[in-house]
């Protein structure tokens, strides 16, 4: 009996979880850690989303009577977990670079003060969500008897709706990247018996996609990044504007 109101207890906070996932535009962190209009988000709203996060996670953690065996909220198989998130992180990385060069015809690289802001944005973010939705909703609903790889589509599903990486005007490419890292994840989670592959994997990719796009997530559709505006703004090459100086001082001959 008290197995079983723990239970409930942990499914209440996961709600929480997926609830606080939905909200990370109001706090400014995940795919919202951008900077708009010259402004980073505040720094105390991105810090209070990272705390909530953790903070229910570990309570999860606390009270289920197996967290590590039933969720999979621990590493699994330590070999295992370290040379597959590796992995996923070297195909998240790749897949980052590819959509820079086709989307861009460069490597976007960001300044590099922003680095460490960004670190930290990705590892809490990845851990959130692989505990949330790879650890505590995945093991949830295989724990209801359904079938492994059902349970693994059901979960994907629910944390793209989360991310709202399908929300108009958002660029398709981060859909169908939430959804690859929700597959790839809760796959390796069950074959790991842990989230640890899926979270290392996660937090390569995610780093990888701010180095290579200069975006945390919401990568702006073409022609509205702040380079495209600038260049529709110049005068073509070998274009003269009529009243600018050199025109203006020019001779009757160059007239």
């Amino acid at each position: 009996m008290e197995d079983q109101l723990r239970v409930l207890v942990c499914l209440g906070l996961g709600m929480l979880l997926v609830l606080l996932r939905f909200d990370a535009e109001r706090f400014g962190a995940a795919e919202y850690d951008e900077v708009v209009d010259g402004q980073a988000p505040p720094l105390r709203g991105r810090l209070a989303w990272y705390v909530l996060g953790v903070g229910l996670v570990a309570a999860v953690m606390l009270i289920h009577p197996d967290p590590a065996g039933s969720l999979g909220l621990g590493l699994g198989d330590r070999g295992q977990a370290i040379l597959l998130g590796f992995l996923f992180g070297a195909i998240g990385t790749a897949q980052a670079m590819g959509f820079a060069w086709f989307r861009y015809r460069r490597l976007r690289f960001p300044a590099a003060s922003s680095y460490p802001d960004a670190l930290l944005n990705s590892v809490l973010t990845a851990f959130i969500d692989e505990a949330t939705f790879r650890g505590l909703l995945l093991g949830l609903l295989v724990g209801t008897g359904l079938e492994p790889w059902v349970a693994v589509v059901i979960q994907s599903i629910v944390y793209a709706l989360a991310t709202r990486t399908g929300a108009p005007g958002r660029v398709p490419y981060m859909l169908g990247l939430s959804i690859a890292v929700g597959l790839l994840g809760g796959w390796l989670t069950l074959a790991t018996g842990g989230i640890g592959a899926a979270f290392i994997g996660h937090a390569i990719t995610r780093f990888s996609v701010f180095l290579a796009t200069g975006h945390a997530g919401q990568v702006a559709p073409r022609g509205t990044e702040v380079e495209e505006v600038w260049r529709r703004r110049l005068v073509p090459e070998g274009w003269r504007v009529i009243g600018t100086r050199d025109a203006q001082e020019a001779t009757p001959r160059d007239r």
